[in-house]
């Protein structure tokens, strides 16, 4: 049966500043805390309740909103809202998040991508809001380190309808049900897309999930990423103020701007991010474990005496480890020229053409490649390095980091990303553009 979302109690933080250097130390400490019961809390598979509850008290929703617009200090950007955006006049630029995000992501890839999708949300003002680049009611949307839930992509076809606004007094109502990968059950607020009845067009809206006319249905049984508070809301005549539409999309996709049509690409790399964090994370642990037990004799190494000072000083185990390192510090390097490629973008704003978008694209196909690529393969092969592992009382649980990683990457096909970036270098073909993510 749907339920209604529990109203938690932790108060919000005001985010550290983020040209400080006390963000690191405070994602590490989450980080920490995550990390030392992610194993009861995967296999547990509740609703993220107290995970939301440690990210709220760390300020982390707070600082994960888009920074100041070029041009106005953090102190102009808050007071020009009238104070709605909780005196928070901007927050983390993309590489301050991403990084955030990665770590966050290493320690438990369910909240890794629970934060990850708040913050791409969290630019749904600035992406979709007006032609003259302003941000809308994007000052409402981040207010007071509200956590967001939600989706804007264009649903699949073959999953029904979608969601739909209808005009009424003083606003729309909202009306459909609609599945989202993160935040259904835990988050302050939804952001969501809905066509217009009226027009067509995809209006991106601001929805509070406590209204009676919102149910949520948890869907926590399922291989990998457990904690994101996923499942499917039903709407039913939810009324939407006006002032709670925080943007628009074009009926027609090829009159989108290439500005907004970022909006895909952003949820593609920050993704990318959380996969990244899953294989580092993986691999970190793995490493821990296999310092600990010493390997098994292997059957070309009949002399295993060679190794019993240093355990971990197998030449096998120390290849192994050389490739997956590797493997990790490619994808890494991947995924931050796209992070760079993509914040110039967003830099540049509405004066962005088709051709920069296109080259951006090709950056974010080729960090969606390596990194889904990357995290399967590393995920899989710690499992097989740390075998000995089940020695330990309650076992090291490092399946989780694999279930992770496939439920993640399964969402898209490194084989089509590929072969557009082939396209691309061969023939000078700009990827596919398209709104869906």
């Amino acid at each position: 049966m749907p339920t209604k979302p529990v109203v938690r109690t932790a108060a919000p933080r005001r985010p550290p500043a983020v040209d400080d250097a006390l963000w690191p130390r405070v994602t590490r400490e989450v980080a920490d805390d995550l990390a030392a019961d992610a194993i009861a809390r995967d296999r547990a598979g509740k609703p993220p309740y107290d995970e939301v509850a440690r990210l709220r008290e760390a300020g982390l929703p707070a600082l994960l909103t888009p920074p100041a617009p070029l041009g106005r200090s953090r102190t102009a950007a808050a007071a020009s809202d009238g104070g709605r955006s909780g005196g928070n006049g901007g927050g983390a630029d993309w590489r301050t998040a991403a990084a955030v995000i990665r770590e966050i992501a290493a320690a438990d890839g369910s909240i890794g991508e629970l934060i990850a999708r708040h913050y791409v949300l969290s630019w749904s003002g600035r992406l979709f809001g007006a032609p003259d680049g302003t941000s809308g009611n994007e000052p409402l949307a981040v207010a007071d380190g509200r956590l967001l839930g939600g989706g804007t992509d264009l649903p699949d076809p073959e999953s029904g309808p979608g969601l739909t606004l209808s005009p009424a007094d003083s606003g729309y109502l909202l009306n459909g049900r609609r599945s989202f990968a993160a935040g259904v059950t835990v988050a302050d607020r939804l952001v969501v897309g809905a066509a217009s009845t009226h027009t067509g067009e995809l209006l991106i809206a601001l929805v509070d999930p406590t209204h009676p006319g919102v149910l949520a249905d948890t869907d926590n049984d399922r291989l990998g990423q457990r904690l994101t508070g996923a499942g499917s809301v039903d709407f039913d005549n939810v009324p939407v103020g006006a002032g709670h539409i925080l943007g628009a999309m074009p009926r027609d996709e090829h009159a989108v701007s290439a500005f907004t049509a970022l909006a895909p690409l952003a949820l593609r790399l920050v993704l990318s991010q959380v996969a990244l964090g899953i294989a580092e994370g993986a691999l970190a642990e793995a490493r821990d474990v296999s310092r600990a037990v010493p390997p098994a004799p292997r059957p070309e190494a009949p002399d295993t005496t060679t190794y019993a000072v240093r355990p971990s000083g197998d030449p096998y185990l120390l290849l192994a480890y050389g490739e997956l390192a590797t493997a990790a510090h490619t994808a890494a390097a991947v995924v931050e020229r796209a992070t760079d490629a993509l914040e110039q973008g967003l830099l540049t704003g509405r004066d962005l053409g088709m051709d920069e978008r296109a080259e951006i694209a090709v950056r974010v196909a080729a960090a969606e490649a390596v990194t889904s690529r990357s995290a399967v393969d590393i995920t899989t092969r710690i499992l097989e390095l740390t075998q000995a592992a089940t020695s330990f009382e309650g076992g090291a649980s490092l399946d989780r980091f694999w279930r992770n990683a496939r439920a993640l990457t399964a969402r898209s096909s490194p084989t089509h990303r590929l072969r557009d970036i082939g396209d691309h270098y061969l023939n000078g073909t700009h990827p596919p553009f398209t709104v869906r993510s």
